[in-house]
């Protein structure tokens, strides 16, 4: 082992960002100051380490830095005072409104890569940024992620050791803060740092153990971490909560709290040394202008069966021929999903997360973070198991794409446990998401294609089996557009479908029809957004308004149309058919008449629901 001397000024730089965390939640009388100074000396001498040029964020030779433990934003803002990026004026913002020195850091900030603030994500994300990195920049820089001992009880974090060592993420670093204290007493190990070297090891990682304030064994710990040898490295630093605070030190029950004597602990810590941090340089890397162009999509026959997520497929592959940017992810269902013809196509940049779906989404915001417009896949069923990665995304406002194929009752036989009957619920409650449902391939390419240029958070959501081509090649949906597929003076109902259930509200205007009852047929492509003037206009037409939704009634179609309705102050009776309750296992076909929602069933809910409202006014 080579013995390296440490500078002297790295103990002036902790003893900066201790007094610096301490003054700014003072301030605002907010904050976790004893969860940033347990890290302090680690960030100091990462200091000396950390290739970075302040002045130019996007450079891609800079290191990356992932404050996991969100928490302890202001040991990251003291870090990023001493080396210039804002003033000391700005450090005193923190937590105000207005302020770019939020509670937990986002990307409001050009030095903050993804959004941190619930813990077990940021190693996940690291893994993201360190594959693009590595393989499609070409860089040599390196990540770093600093997370909490609390966090390593997320099984998120552990996905991200089982994808690190996978991919031999050997430019990733991540730095434990055993300060051995969590919220509300003692971590699962109670500090425990061997316990987490012989975790890490097993996953395939280098792991080094280190007193995590003696300054010159943390440097030699991360020249030793910079040596790389295929393995992504662990750091695992024993620290003590609340480290150079006088009282609170080590001491329990101080967690999320600002200190209530700061002044006695600055008056501990000393005058403050104005000490400022020169990172070393960036590596050399060459700047690589990505080509965007416009893709030929694939074109499908009117009246051909062609299932959605197979569109889905071949237009990704029509976006990769076009555009370098484009990266494909998938948990391992790329053979149902169709991405694995991405992934033939172009396997450069397609990465498979195996059964991870946090992971796999972790890794979306990571590429996202640096330029590249990732789509990530699976079964609608599991994408709400990392419906929390997505919310900090849109927290991050990352632009990630998530598509959920296999959706609602198409799956038959396989039962309820694999049916997305959830998911646009979930993802409509996601702060600025978008949420599409295509009816046939055609559209599909075109949403695709469309998602690609959408900015923050879009679900798109496609089918097992077959349907019918009804739009022409080269039809252009506009998102948060709908399209009016029948419609005549006479029309006492107007059917909402989005999906599937758009080819059955068809048949069922047929069936209608033949009874003297004429039908609106409205395709709800963008649930999220909605065309909310199409569908106002089409109440105010109509005696009736039915939505079909091959997804429970709670938080889907029906519910986004009850809202514009609502808001609207429409007066025009709604009758929301969707999945009643859990179903069975069964043919699709079966399954979907079981729950109303095929031809005869909506025809039946709309006779049934006239004649009421008819009986209702007389």
């Amino acid at each position: 082992m080579t013995t390296v001397e440490v500078l002297p000024d790295l103990a002036e730089i902790a003893r900066q960002l201790r007094i610096d965390l301490v003054r700014a939640t003072a301030r605002a009388g907010a904050g976790h100051p004893t969860s940033g100074a347990s890290a302090a000396d680690v960030m100091a001498v990462l200091s000396s380490r950390f290739r970075y040029d302040v002045t130019d964020p996007a450079h891609p030779g800079n290191d990356r830095f992932i404050l996991s433990k969100g928490h302890a934003s202001t040991l990251l803002y003291a870090w990023l005072k001493a080396m210039g990026a804002i003033d000391d004026d700005e450090l005193l913002t923190y937590g105000q409104p207005g302020s770019r020195l939020e509670g937990h850091p986002r990307p409001v900030l050009p030095w903050v890569d993804v959004a941190t603030g619930s813990l077990g994500q940021g190693v996940a994300a690291g893994v993201g940024l360190a594959l693009a990195l590595a393989r499609l920049e070409a860089s040599p820089a390196r990540v770093f992620v600093l997370c909490g001992d609390s966090e390593l009880a997320e099984g998120s974090v552990w996905e991200a050791f089982e994808h690190g060592a996978h991919y031999r993420l050997d430019n990733l670093v991540v730095i434990v803060d055993a300060n051995r204290l969590g919220q509300r007493g003692p971590t699962m190990v109670d500090g425990d740092t061997a316990v987490y070297a012989r975790r890490a090891e097993a996953f395939g990682w280098r792991a080094i153990e280190v007193d995590g304030h003696d300054l010159a064994a943390l440097d030699q710990a991360f020249v030793d971490a910079l040596s790389p040898d295929g393995r992504p490295v662990a750091i695992l630093a024993r620290t003590e909560k609340g480290h150079g605070l006088g009282s609170v030190a080590g001491a329990n029950g101080y967690h999320g709290r600002p200190l209530a004597d700061p002044d006695a602990a600055l008056t501990l810590l000393g005058t403050s040394p104005s000490a400022r941090i020169v990172p070393p340089p960036p590596g050399a890397v060459t700047r690589v202008t990505r080509r965007i162009g416009a893709p030929t999509l694939p074109r499908y026959e009117p009246g051909s069966v062609v299932p959605t997520r197979l569109a889905y497929g071949q237009t990704l592959v029509a976006l990769g021929d076009a555009r370098d940017d484009i990266v494909v992810l998938d948990a391992e269902t790329n053979n149902s999903t169709y991405a694995e013809l991405f992934a033939v196509a172009h396997p450069d940049r397609y990465f498979e997360m195996f059964i991870a779906e946090q992971q796999m989404l972790a890794a979306a915001v990571g590429f996202a973070a640096r330029g590249f417009t990732p789509f990530a896949s699976t079964f609608a069923a599991f994408t709400t198991r990392a419906f929390e990665f997505a919310r900090m995304a849109a927290i991050g406002r990352t632009a990630v794409r998530l598509c959920g194929s296999h959706a609602g009752l198409s799956v038959g036989e396989s039962g309820p446990s694999g049916m997305g009957l959830e998911d646009i619920a979930c993802f409509r409650a996601v702060a600025g998401s978008t949420v599409l449902q295509p009816c046939d391939a055609n559209q599909t390419a075109a949403l695709v294609a469309a998602a690609a240029d959408i900015d923050g958070f879009t679900y798109l959501r496609t089918t097992r089996g077959g349907t019918p081509v009804i739009y022409a090649p080269g039809e252009v949906f506009p998102i948060g557009g709908s399209r009016v597929l029948a419609a005549g003076p006479a029309d006492a109902v107007t059917l909402v479908g989005s999906g599937v259930t758009v080819h059955a509200a068809l048949a069922a205007r047929d069936t209608l029809a033949r009874t003297g009852v004429a039908a609106r047929v409205v395709d709800c492509y963008s649930i999220k957004p909605i065309d909310a003037a199409t569908l106002t206009r089409a109440a105010s037409e109509t005696r009736l308004v039915v939505t079909v939704e091959d997804h429970y009634r709670e938080g889907g179609l029906g519910s986004a149309v009850a809202d514009v309705l609502a808001t609207a102050g429409s007066a025009t009776p709604l009758r929301i058919l969707a999945v009643p309750e859990v179903p069975t296992s069964g043919p699709a076909a079966a399954l979907t008449a079981w729950a109303g929602l095929d031809a005869a069933g909506i025809a039946a809910a709309v006779v049934a629901s006239l004649a009421a409202a008819e009986q209702t006014v007389s």
